[in-house]
């Protein structure tokens, strides 16, 4: 088997395959002092579990067999110090035969066997390079980066095919509102791979991309659901009626739970000792009590540890009604997906004690005077997460 045939196989079947044509900066012909080579910033899956972070280095260290003949201890390194921000594989050894200024020009690949061993091929010939590109259905623009899978779903195709996986496994026409929240967010964590500690770092990000994820799955669960019953005419008015009610009250109902489910997940994620529903004063029932009711009913536990999180998904006229819904507390914090309030009533929601908490990527539709005044998701969680360590 040629080299060339060697290294498309590699590329095919390993965990993740690189490409790039060797530059000048890395030989070292232009003169700069950093050996090895420089590999593109959208690479580091790689051969990292996340991204450099700047203002330290990381590293590791691995076995890299070359052209199916001998092997080096090399060095993946990130370095973040100072005003550096780049990705490089270095230490070869002595007569390391493939970063000279004839190979300027050649293609590398690098594909990963497992987490400490790899395989590289340097392609030399324009018809070798040409043919590796055919094989892997890349082109020479899409080098120096990781290359695609071939027939692999995208995310998603994947986060499609697990909506229609999930309602062709329903034996009801329409799940509880706790099951599609937890099913959409389900196939969206896994068409996308985004872990716990993704989450961690980005509430604010991921729970609009829970709620998006919802809304098009009860799209589809509506669409399937609904086939037949659009494709036939209403005998009455009263029917048609009666069958549109039946939708919007289902979507209600969905919109007005949604909300609820998703922070409880982040709340649970973010390691947050939290109760929902808890039955206060006059029978009112928070959305969120922090850390719970046994705290509240308890006189000897510090007042400023105790917090009340109401969630509503607009709150221009409704969020009076959480005003009274915990008496200990003074301050009611409010998540909202309301884009939007005016300064009239945002101060009068500050006169009342009501803090609101907002995604991040709604704070720009409030007034630029009030911004700092409202909180994202992320500092209500730090803010708990100091109440309760």
């Amino acid at each position: 088997m040629s080299i060339l045939e060697k290294a498309i196989q590699s590329a095919q079947q390993s965990e993740i395959a690189f490409s790039k044509f060797i530059k000048p900066n890395d030989t070292g012909s232009t003169g700069g002092h950093q050996a090895g080579f420089h590999l593109h910033k959208n690479s580091w899956p790689l051969f990292f579990d996340k991204e450099g972070q700047k203002g330290s280095n990381k590293d590791h260290f691995v076995t890299i067999k070359w052209q199916d003949d001998f092997e080096t201890s090399s060095r993946f390194i990130y370095y973040g110090k100072e005003k550096r921000n780049e990705y490089r594989l270095t230490r070869f050894g002595r007569g390391f035969p493939y970063l000279t200024d004839d190979n300027v020009g050649d293609l590398l690949v690098l594909t990963k066997i497992s987490n400490d061993y790899y395989e590289a091929f340097v392609l030399s010939s324009d018809e070798d390079i040409e043919d590796f590109f055919a094989s892997l259905n890349i082109s020479s623009t899409e080098t120096n980066g990781i290359i695609p899978k071939q027939f692999e779903q995208t995310a998603e195709e994947s986060l499609i095919d697990c909506f229609r996986n999930y309602i062709n496994s329903l034996i009801v026409d329409f799940p509880t509102t706790l099951h599609i929240a937890l099913n959409s967010r389900n196939c969206y964590l896994n068409a996308y791979g985004i872990t716990a500690n993704h989450i961690k770092s980005n509430p604010d990000k991921e729970i609009l991309k829970w709620l998006e994820a919802e809304y098009n799955l009860f799209k589809a669960l509506e669409n399937d659901r609904y086939a037949e019953l659009i494709k036939n005419p209403f005998s009455s008015v009263e029917e048609l009626v009666i069958s549109a009610n039946t939708i919007l009250n289902r979507r209600k109902s969905r919109a007005g739970k949604s909300l609820e489910h998703h922070l409880e997940e982040i709340f649970r994620i973010s390691e947050l000792t939290f109760q929902t529903q808890a039955t206060t004063e006059n029978n009112k029932k928070p959305n969120f009590l922090f850390p719970n009711i046994e705290a509240y009913n308890n006189p000897n536990f510090d007042d400023g540890k105790l917090i009340l999180l109401a969630s509503k998904t607009t709150c221009k006229d409704r969020w009076r009604q959480i005003l009274n819904e915990a008496d200990r507390i003074k301050t009611k914090h409010l998540f909202t997906l309301q884009q939007g309030i005016s300064k009239n009533q945002l101060n009068e929601m500050k006169q009342y004690n009501v803090q609101l908490v907002v995604p991040k990527a709604y704070l720009t539709s409030f007034p630029q005077e009030h911004r700092d005044d409202i909180m994202i998701l992320e500092q209500f969680v730090k803010k708990v997460h100091r109440t309760q360590n």
